[in-house]
């Protein structure tokens, strides 16, 4: 992809505001290189909710497997053309786009229903932060010359952190959305703390003591987003001016979340712009 000529981004992307403010503060290669990656999640999560056979959605992950493999082998596979660059430029890591893969396919595995938290981290550690580390390459915090393998600890963390917290949220936001699909990110301990006894989507989104479930849900997103805050203040605006926004959106997000409530009706719940403006205000134009 041509830094002289950045690439219009992904549809899903405008309709993700945050994501979409995110990417458009960055310098144009790096802004090109974020839409690659976007583009390389939306289409493997595309597989993820596809409602097909099984079996057909496996073989659609391998070929993005045999896709990854061929990109850090030589060849270009068609399906990688856009990352080519990006992984080159800035060292993004083939284990961490196989990751991404292994997490989409937890979701074709199984229909996921109250995962213990060991398990819901695991999900978390390969849909979210996997992709955060790819993410904080192109967004500048890692240096260009770091060799594949030798992310700094701050970016690891940050990773760690912020992506756990993004996805927690959500998993609280979405509630209903995976519903539809027979899937509940809930874990197990949280729900039999509450007493829930029936693990079914329909049954647990009906319980009473639904909103107790979330908080704890909740709570541990908090301590991501707090460690996550502490890398953010002290790391240089102009490389984390991405995340930053991210996370004041997000952060937004599970707050409002928690002040409506998870009694029927659960509208969405959209950012905050006064807490974006302000973190773009911090960050944006560093």
């Amino acid at each position: 992809m041509s830094a002289a000529a950045p690439s219009a981004p992904p549809a899903t992307v405008v309709k993700k505001s945050s994501f979409y403010l995110a990417m458009r503060v960055l310098e144009p290669a790096r802004r090109d290189a974020m839409y690659a990656i976007y583009g390389f999640c939306r289409a493997v999560d595309d597989i993820a909710d596809d409602e097909g056979d099984p079996g057909e959605r496996r073989r659609r992950l391998d070929d993005w497997r045999a896709a990854i493999a061929e990109l850090f082998a030589g060849p270009v596979h068609p399906l990688c053309a856009e990352l080519a660059e990006p992984t080159r430029r800035y060292g993004l890591e083939r284990a961490d786009f196989e990751a991404v893969i292994d997490g989409m396919q937890m979701d074709v595995d199984e229909d996921i229903r109250a995962p213990d938290w060991q398990k819901l981290d695991l999900y978390c550690e390969r849909v979210a932060s996997a992709v955060g580390r790819l993410s904080l390459r192109a967004f500048g915090l890692v240096p260009e010359t770091t060799p594949a393998g030798s992310l700094p600890q701050d970016a690891y963390d940050l990773a760690h952190h912020l992506g756990r917290a993004l996805q927690l949220t959500n998993i609280l936001r979405d509630l209903d959305e995976d519903a539809a699909r027979g899937r509940l990110y809930l874990p197990r301990e949280a729900l039999e703390a509450a007493g829930v006894e029936d693990f079914s989507p329909a049954a647990v989104l009906a319980h009473p003591l639904l909103g107790k479930v979330c908080e704890a849900v909740a709570m541990r997103a908090r301590k991501h987003f707090a460690q996550a805050g502490l890398i953010l203040a002290k790391s240089p605006a102009h490389a984390v001016k991405a995340p930053a926004l991210m996370a004041a959106a997000y952060g937004s997000i599970l707050e409002r979340t928690l002040a409506r409530g998870f009694a029927p009706p659960r509208e969405r719940i959209k950012p905050s712009r006064v807490a974006v403006l302000l973190a773009l205000l911090r960050y944006g134009f560093a």
